[in-house]
């Protein structure tokens, strides 16, 4: 393959030179938009997908496909925030429709169930837009001293290191060996039943057996009528294995997590027992530095107002075009840190409480669960053990030696 060559999806050699030619779902969707016609099913998703196939770079062995998701936010950030600049009613619309595409984004992934990489995009580049804005906007006004711009240099970097590691695994559970994989493919519905009060202990019955043999378990968790209530399997039929307490199967990632929370779009990873910790503390550097650096700039742009007041009114902000930027980045940066701070709070409330996320949903689907302070925490009371108990549990985790694999169980 020369640079501009490459093989597409579906097995043939192509050119950069066609990557606008040969595309029938999108002539017939021209067609039909032009007509008043709606588009067949399924025509847009291949419309994207030939696209995002089509998207590539030279290279030196042949193309370089680029990822869609990594796109928009490089490029549709930066020209939002700019034009919202430009005047008060642009940026109340711009800020207000950016929220709205975003959920709408997420919304239409997590129903398809699809990793993006659309949300970390977004969230780095924000982040570094938003110090490049301060550096080159905010500090040469002369208000921002030298040790501010190290503190909220340094909280950015903290921020960024556990960010890093909470990117790392999250506590995947060890996937079976391929010979002892078949030979679970061979039983593919053990029943393994285990205690439901969070011990780990499994036992299994010859009458289990045989049921299993007989294919009436199927699927995770699923209750046999002959096993009393309350005793729950731990088999994950996809990843065939035996699952601990509290672990669970995210279907983005395709594995199972131990003490699963859930999967974040954000670091485009699961959050468990090994990268909770991290994430919490992601979450708390970037409130702190997110709003000290809103004050910062507050106090630069709105002189001798408080950031609260001056968030809500700032009677100079549109005065030039700089200070119309900063106040604009400010509001896009209280409107994230708004969103984080959402999440920060009810991630310490379900520590507090001693449950996750996945067991306060399925705590809601089954009607188990008890809803306090006004829904914002589900207690299903299964581990709750107070409140210093629960912390002190949180903040061991990671710490004990892991489960023993599926296999040394059986």
């Amino acid at each position: 393959l020369c640079c501009c060559e490459y093989v597409d999806r579906r097995g043939e050699r192509n050119h950069l030179a066609a990557c606008c030619c040969d595309c029938e779902d999108l002539d017939e969707g021209c067609e039909r938009w032009l007509t008043c016609k709606s588009l067949p099913p399924g025509a847009l998703e291949r419309i994207a997908d030939t696209v995002a196939d089509r998207l590539r770079i030279p290279w030196f062995a042949g193309a370089v496909k680029i990822n869609v998701s990594l796109v928009p936010p490089l490029v549709l950030l930066p020209v939002f925030l700019h034009v919202a600049a430009l005047h008060f009613l642009l940026g109340l619309v711009i800020l207000t429709s950016l929220p709205v595409v975003v959920l709408w984004y997420y919304y239409l992934t997590h129903r398809r169930k699809e990793r993006t990489l659309f949300f970390l995009s977004l969230g780095l580049f924000s982040l570094g837009y938003m110090y490049y804005v301060f550096l080159q906007e905010v500090v040469p006004q002369g208000h921002v001293g030298y040790s501010q711009v190290v503190a909220l240099t340094c909280g950015l970097i903290l921020m960024l290191a556990a960010l890093s590691r909470a990117k790392k695994d999250p506590g995947y559970l060890p996937i079976p060996a391929s010979n002892e994989k078949s030979s679970h493919r061979g039983l593919p519905n053990k029943s393994v039943r285990g205690s439901s009060n969070g011990l780990h202990g499994v036992t299994m019955s010859g009458a289990a057996i045989g049921r299993a043999v007989n294919g009436e378990a199927k699927g995770y968790s699923r209750m046999s009528a002959e096993e009393p209530e309350g005793v729950k399997k731990d088999w994950c039929a996809k990843c065939q294995l035996v699952r601990p307490a509290r672990a669970g199967h995210c279907r983005l990632c395709g594995r199972c997590v131990r003490r699963l929370d859930h999967h974040c779009v954000w670091i485009n990873s699961c959050v468990g027992e090994q990268n909770h910790q991290a994430f919490i503390l992601a979450l708390s550097f970037f409130m702190l530095t997110s709003v000290y650096g809103i004050t910062l700039t507050l106090h630069t742009v709105c002189r001798g107002r408080t950031p609260f007041v001056a968030l809500f009114y700032c009677p100079g902000a549109y005065s030039d075009y700089s200070s119309a930027l900063s106040f604009t980045c400010v509001w896009y940066c209280a409107i994230v840190t708004a969103g984080m701070g959402y999440i920060l709070l009810i991630q310490l409330l379900n520590i507090s409480y001693n449950v996750t996320e996945r067991e306060a949903r399925l705590a809601l689907r089954d009607n188990t669960g008890r809803r306090l302070l006004g829904g914002l925490v589900i207690d299903t009371g299964q581990y709750n053990r107070g409140f210093l108990c629960n912390w002190g549990h949180f903040l061991s985790l990671g710490s004990s030696p892991p489960q023993r694999s599926a296999e040394d169980i059986v």
